[in-house]
């Protein structure tokens, strides 16, 4: 059993085969898109952290590459350690030459060796004066102890040599390129820009817009933009800057990719980390009362994956860390898969909500209150019975841990007058529906251990704080 979901293989033949998500088709649309405008441009992959981007972009890269293109990989938060990105980008180019452009690459590496004596030490002073205070350490970094009246006469005699620098590298690179990829664009993948240093995303931006700006060359950004953005406002300085207008200076088209389908990942999840090994298991099933476990525990996967937009990365964390705690229950150990399930997620995604259970600190209603604004889940006819047993579950599992057993008040009391029982407390998910709200609480409180079980139950096991069974 694996504690962890290693990077999914990419093959070289069939890039999309262990693909779980069904996301060839996009990668198919977005070719067409660079065939339709193979002169260039750069196109900007737009999706939350833990959205996939990453594998999507390397089975996308492949496929490009088995549809006879031309194309560079750079991970920009790998290789932040690189101050001047124009030192990253050409070496990654770099990995283009061959015998027939050798000498091609050489004359651009010359240019770009020319533009970087130019420009680089006003980009170096920009730098230092925006993170560094000490004057005297921006003289060392930049390599001059003229005056900042100096350093501006030169940029302005050394003007019209760094236009032709640039304009001689754009040239020179245009050349390159046109004699690499049989008349193809060249896909230049930047991954994770995200990520990286603000000021080196920033100017990885800003180099691509200026020195790299030149027909057949395709770029495409793997971001989050609303995180680049912040990035952006960092640099800048300036929390009021329009980050949406400022990138869509250098994003020609923006794409996001679709989230997948209803219950196909957290479904490869179950079956991906066995989880049947333990609540399938001849042996747990000679006890009573488990049978239904996994479909409770399914269940549960369908309230809490498919409405709230959880990242995959964080999908996997969660089953990770489940299948993992439930190696501290033995065979015949009540699991209770709602109870287990929601306990884990809350830690993995509300931790300061999982702490405050922890510490008895929430009344019944706020527990209610914040179940009900971490479920996120639109109450229907097919939800609604799901989502109430899911909110008994957990109110009776914290009323037995918020107070001492002989002195605990229950959750609901026998009627004198008609006899049967009376609710104390009210359904958050549906107002007027004490009948099923009470059916509920009698239900798990007939025969079983399930309604004496405490919050600490299941705690102590997801904390880690319980030995594993082997």
């Amino acid at each position: 059993m694996n504690i962890k979901h290693p990077e999914i293989e990419v093959e070289e033949d069939n890039p999309f085969a262990n693909c779980k998500l069904d996301r060839k088709k996009y990668s198919t649309v977005l070719t067409n898109i660079i065939l339709s405008y193979p002169y260039g441009f750069v196109l900007a992959l737009n999706n939350k952290w833990g959205t996939g981007k990453t594998t999507f972009v390397k089975m996308w890269e492949q496929d490009l590459k088995n549809n006879a293109y031309q194309t560079l990989y750079f991970n920009a938060w790998e290789n932040d350690f690189e101050n001047n990105p124009l030192t990253a980008l050409m070496g990654e180019l770099k990995t283009l030459t061959t015998k027939k452009n050798e000498l091609e690459f050489k004359k651009t590496l010359n240019k770009a060796a020319t533009l970087t004596k130019n420009i680089a030490p006003i980009i170096a002073k920009a730098i230092a004066d925006r993170y560094i205070d000490t004057e005297g350490i921006k003289e060392a970094i930049i390599g001059v102890t003229k005056g900042l009246s100096d350093v501006f006469e030169n940029e302005v005699q050394e003007y019209e040599k760094k236009k032709k620098s640039v304009s001689d590298f754009r040239q020179s690179l245009s050349e390159f390129i046109a004699n690499t990829n049989n008349g193809k664009p060249l896909i230049f993948i930047i991954d994770e820009l995200d990520r990286c240093r603000p000021n080196y995303a920033v100017s990885i931006l800003e180099q691509i817009k200026h020195f790299f700006s030149v027909p057949n060359i395709v770029f495409i950004l793997s971001i989050d933009k609303e995180q680049l953005g912040n990035a952006v406002k960092g640099v800048y300085g300036s929390a009021d800057l329009d980050a949406d207008e400022y990138l869509r200076r250098f994003i020609d088209i923006e794409y996001s990719i679709p989230e997948p389908e209803v219950d196909i990942f957290y479904k490869y999840l179950y079956e991906y980390f066995k989880f049947d090994d333990f609540f399938q298991s001849p042996e747990r099933h000679k006890y009573q009362g488990v049978q239904e476990d996994k479909a409770n525990f399914l269940a549960t996967c369908k309230l809490l994956f498919t409405n709230t937009k959880v990242p995959l990365r964080q999908q996997e964390k969660i089953f990770a860390h489940s299948r993992l705690a439930l190696r501290s229950f033995s065979e015949n150990s009540i699991v209770i898969p709602h109870v287990f399930l929601f306990l884990v997620f809350i830690k993995i995604r509300h931790n300061n909500f999982y702490e405050k259970l922890k510490s008895k600190s929430l009344s019944i209603r706020e527990v209610q209150e914040g179940f009900l604004s971490i479920i996120k889940i639109e109450v229907n006819e097919e939800t609604e019975r799901p989502l109430m047993w899911l909110e008994v579950y957990i109110v009776n599992a914290y009323n037995n841990y918020f107070q001492e057993r002989y002195h605990r008040k229950p959750l609901y009391e026998r009627d004198i007058e008609t006899g049967k029982n009376k609710c104390l407390i009210n359904s958050i998910i549906k107002k007027d529906a004490e009948y099923d709200f009470m059916h509920i609480l009698e239900s798990i409180n007939r025969g079983d251990r399930k309604a004496d079980l405490d919050l600490s139950h299941f705690t102590k096991r997801i904390d880690l704080l319980e030995d594993l069974k082997t």
